[in-house]
């Protein structure tokens, strides 16, 4: 029989990997980002021109291969894709041994 456990919400956490909350950060902007570029019908190669990088660094972030790539630059692309991104700071509900960092698309 096979055991069957519900996920945290983070692949990246459930599979223990360093770094998973900014991996899922990524994975998140990097979603966004390929939505965005489906809906204006746009080739890699005219994204890779709008962004201002490689067609191979925007290949390899839509397929998922973004370590290489800062969550810093993911929102730079998607301010000449037509977002605005706004950051938000709040106070923790949580004790200060737990902090959270969520990305939210309106």
């Amino acid at each position: 029989m096979i055991e069957i456990q519900a996920g945290s919400g983070n692949i990246y956490a459930d599979l223990s990997l360093l770094q998973a909350e900014q991996m899922l950060i990524k994975a998140r902007l990097a979603d966004k980002i390929c939505e965005i570029i489906q809906k204006r019908k746009l080739t890699q190669q005219q994204a890779a021109s709008l962004l201002g990088i490689p067609q191979s660094k925007l290949s390899n972030m839509l397929r998922g291969q973004f370590r290489g790539i800062s969550e810093t630059k993911m929102l730079d692309c998607l301010a000449p894709l037509g977002r605005d991104v706004q950051i938000l700071l709040g106070r923790a509900r949580r004790s200060a041994t737990h902090r959270r960092i969520a990305v939210v698309f309106a």
